[in-house]
């Protein structure tokens, strides 16, 4: 299911709409990396193609991270 969210980025409340399975997998990726989840949007955000959306980013950054994992011997 596709849920709304919401995080402040710079100081600046966005709102983003992401399926459960992507928001659990970036939950994950934040606490793997000793991270608070706000903090991990923010640097998505930060580095993401200015013409995709937050939402786009975060669902690339997903699947990139899990791409690459599975690339891992």
């Amino acid at each position: 299911m596709i849920r709304k969210h919401s995080a402040t980025l710079h100081g600046h409340r966005t709102s983003f709409s992401l399926e459960d399975a992507f928001m659990d997998e970036l939950r994950a990726i934040a606490g793997e990396r000793g991270m608070a989840l706000a903090a991990l949007i923010t640097e998505i955000d930060e580095t993401r193609d200015p013409t995709a959306n937050l939402s786009s980013a975060l669902r690339l950054y997903v699947l990139n991270r899990l791409k690459a994992a599975a690339q891992r011997p």
